[in-house]
């Protein structure tokens, strides 16, 4: 049962479950002993001539008159409010319910989308990009989260050689982040050997980062400001930017650092030791699938 907006009060709620609950309908008569069939059976005939007045209308067999209803659901609204852990239950079992099918469907999305996801040829590839296993993750320059995560993502490429990891600019927060990703791209497009080195800079600045902010630590390794400037209004950089939204959007991504694997979509700076897990979970898969 789902609730589209919570009820006023508890008296309320416990009123709509009730409702809903004596919505149903009620179980059909069980079926009579074989003993009781076959002694009906006999005195069949001898009922045949009498009049019909013991017949009793089908409807009364199933369905509850209002007074009967009524008692039965104040017994119901009784049970609820001696026992509200019932309610509980029930909803988290509702929300455990909901969230397996919404990562059944992304798992599918997956599947469906694998090509774009894993082996774009706008994408990142850190690691080994040979490796037996990839790692996605979508990520904001200016996400904090992301930041501390990128030390993880760091000791899982130097601990695992058959790692593969792609990045794919996700700019959520703010205009900040969009400009960020553009000279992010540019860079990609213009010096792609020099992006490990820009992308681990960036990353690790303290405070808002923007489009100035990145063309600096551009220039701080080398690369010329003028030329990633112009780059950035380019239709390319849009395209990948583009690929990368309509991607996240099918799998329902809503927040960085957000983590694809050939087997789940993990959302949140979840640690090294979960992403080592998920990681192992994938190599596994990955010998059934082509995801990888």
């Amino acid at each position: 049962m789902r609730y589209s907006a919570a009820p006023a009060t508890e008296s309320a709620m416990l009123d709509d479950i009730v409702k809903e609950t004596m919505s149903a309908t009620p179980p059909a008569p069980a079926a009579a002993p074989a003993s009781a069939m076959a002694e009906e059976s006999t005195a069949a005939p001898m009922m045949a001539s009498e009049p019909d007045a013991m017949s009793v209308p089908e409807d009364s067999q199933t369905a509850l008159n209002d007074e009967e209803r009524s008692e039965v659901e104040g017994i119901i609204r009784n049970y609820l409010i001696a026992n509200p852990e019932i309610i509980r239950d029930a909803i988290s079992e509702l929300q455990r319910q909901e969230d397996a099918a919404a990562q059944q469907q992304q798992v599918s999305m997956i599947g469906d989308n694998k090509k774009l996801i894993f082996s774009s040829s706008r994408q990142v590839v850190l690691g080994n990009p040979k490796g037996d296993v990839t790692l996605v993750e979508f990520f904001d320059y200016n996400c904090g989260y992301c930041r501390r995560a990128h030390a993880d993502m760091k000791q899982l490429i130097a601990e695992d050689p058959n790692l593969r990891v792609v990045l794919k600019e996700f700019p959520i927060l703010g205009d900040g982040s969009v400009q960020a990703a553009q000279i992010a791209v540019a860079v990609l497009l213009t010096s792609p050997d020099k992006y490990p080195a820009f992308h681990d800079e960036l990353i690790s600045e303290k405070g808002a980062v923007d489009g100035d902010k990145a063309l600096a630590v551009a220039q701080d390794i080398g690369l010329d400001p003028a030329v990633l400037r112009a780059k950035a209004d380019s239709d390319e950089v849009k395209a990948n930017i583009n690929e990368v939204r309509d991607l996240a959007q099918k799998l329902d991504l809503t927040g960085t650092p957000s983590y694809v694997t050939a087997s789940a979509v993990v959302v949140g700076a979840v640690g090294y030791d979960n992403l080592k897990a998920e990681i192992a979970k994938a190599r596994e898969a990955c010998k059934q699938a082509a995801n990888c």
